[in-house]
């Protein structure tokens, strides 16, 4: 099949099932599997037209809602966390696709650039897994998988979670997110693959509960980057800005099935298994692009 915006031709089934095994393990950390799928699209597909990332960010429109529809049944999303990060990355967004056009077109120097990203947060969730290693985790065994809302203010965000209570500045979160929007903007993957490491590694809040949060947050961020992309082609004629909607579409039914599938095992799976699982793909994703660069 071929994808005329894409400028590739590949067999319409490979992109859904890439997406859904992607999917299924990725949204177990709160992420959507974006950070994942863009390197499979520029460096095994030969998707690299600036128009890669918003083909990615709607995937991310499609697939993400089973996810989402799956953390708030079972009583996991914390709110206040969803909303500041969506408030936050919103604006951010814009900013980043603006640069991602203008400043970022080649692709050879925006995989250095998304190589950094991700080295510098893979690394540092993999240093905070390796340095408290043996320590006592807050959460008691035997208590419920639920979340219970505590305080939602300017100063602070607050939730119990399996007998323990979790608390992170709600200025900080804004600002961090709204760095992120302009990142995830540029890279073409909501934020999630980004703000999810640093609620765990910096806030010390546990993965089982902000998985909802982040992929709700990238969720609304997609949409978002999706609109501005589309907005914003006409003013780039000499460049592919626009989703490929037919790819995005087959690669976002695939992540719908893997995501749902993932959000309802992911209370069954230890939060360090998912950790590490989150911090070995950043990585590696990373080492793939510089030895592109490098090539």
């Amino acid at each position: 099949m071929y994808f005329p915006v894409a400028g590739i031709e590949v067999n319409p089934l490979i992109p859904p099932l890439v997406a859904f095994g992607v999917s299924f393990f990725a949204s177990m950390g709160g992420i959507s599997g974006a950070f994942i799928l863009l390197p499979f699209q520029m460096s095994v597909l030969g998707y690299v037209n600036p128009s890669v990332s918003a083909t990615n960010q709607f995937f991310n429109v499609v697939a993400i809602p089973s996810g989402v529809y799956r953390y708030i049944r079972e009583k996991r999303m914390v709110w206040p966390l969803a909303l500041t990060v969506a408030a936050g990355t919103l604006p951010g967004v814009f900013l980043g696709a603006y640069i991602r056009i203008a400043w970022l077109p080649d692709a050879r120097r925006f995989k250095l650039f998304a190589a950094a990203v991700l080295l510098y947060i893979g690394g540092r969730l993999l240093w905070d897994l390796i340095r408290k290693k043996g320590g006592k985790p807050k959460a008691g065994a035997g208590q419920g998988f639920s979340v219970t809302i505590l305080e939602f203010s300017k100063r602070r965000i607050a939730y119990a979670f399996q007998g323990a209570t979790y608390a992170c500045p709600t200025m900080g979160i804004f600002l961090l997110s709204f760095l992120v929007g302009i990142v995830g903007g540029t890279y073409g993957i909501g934020g999630g693959a980004i703000i999810a490491p640093f609620f765990v590694a910096w806030f010390g809040l546990p993965v089982h509960t902000i998985s909802g949060s982040t992929l709700m947050g990238t969720f609304l961020t997609s949409v978002a980057g999706v609109l501005f992309y589309t907005v914003l082609a006409p003013f780039f004629p000499g460049q592919s800005v626009a989703p490929d909607w037919a790819l995005g579409l087959l690669l976002g039914v695939g992540g719908m099935a893997g995501m749902y599938l993932g959000a309802r095992c992911q209370k069954h799976v230890p939060a360090a298994a998912i950790k590490w699982m989150l911090g070995i793909a950043l990585v590696a994703t990373a080492a793939k692009y510089v030895a592109d660069y490098l090539r």
